[in-house]
Parts: C-alpha cells; sequence; structure tokens
C-alpha cells in the first residue's frame, strides 16, 4: 500500500536562461527531485535542449520550490539574455 499523503510532486523554478521565470511541476523520482534535466524548447522553430542544474530548494505552504540554474556549456545552442525571446511553452 502507498501513502497517499505523501507528495508526488515539486514545483520548478528557471532562475536564469531561457526559460527565466517560468515554473513547471516534476515528480519525484525514487522519492528525490532532479539534481539536472533537460528541457526541449523551440528556438526560431528548432528544438533545442537546454540543461538546467538545480541550485537551491525551499518548502513554501507545504510544496518544495526548486531553483534551477541555465547550464549553457550543456545546452545545444547559446542564448544569451541579452538576445532574450518568449520561446513559448516547453515541450517537456
Amino acid at each position: 500500500m502507498t501513502d497517499s499523503t505523501a507528495p508526488t510532486g515539486y514545483t520548478v523554478e528557471y532562475i536564469d536562461g531561457p526559460l527565466k521565470g517560468q515554473i513547471d511541476t516534476r515528480l519525484y523520482v525514487d522519492g528525490a527531485y532532479d539534481k539536472t534535466f533537460g528541457v526541449i524548447a523551440l528556438v526560431d522553430g528548432l528544438e533545442s535542449n537546454f540543461e538546467y542544474t538545480a541550485v537551491g530548494e525551499r518548502e513554501l505552504n507545504g510544496q518544495t520550490h526548486v531553483s534551477y540554474s541555465f547550464d549553457a556549456a550543456s545546452s545545444d545552442s547559446p542564448v544569451s539574455d541579452d538576445n532574450a525571446q518568449d520561446l513559448g511553452e516547453a515541450l517537456v
């Protein structure tokens, strides 16, 4: 039997990079949040992979919120904040 009161997901806060300011909800894997993950998004009509790394966590109203920072070196295409554009929704 599973504990139905155990949280199954957490809130992702993108603090920089091409998804800055967006939030998502992700599921825990083996009871923990992802330390790193990739997000597929469209840039000029082409799919690009953006890698993000966890940099902090906090509890807010009983929900875990994890802040993620953009890892440009591990991502497909370089995107600078000077060149910011509306990427729309991530294709997760």
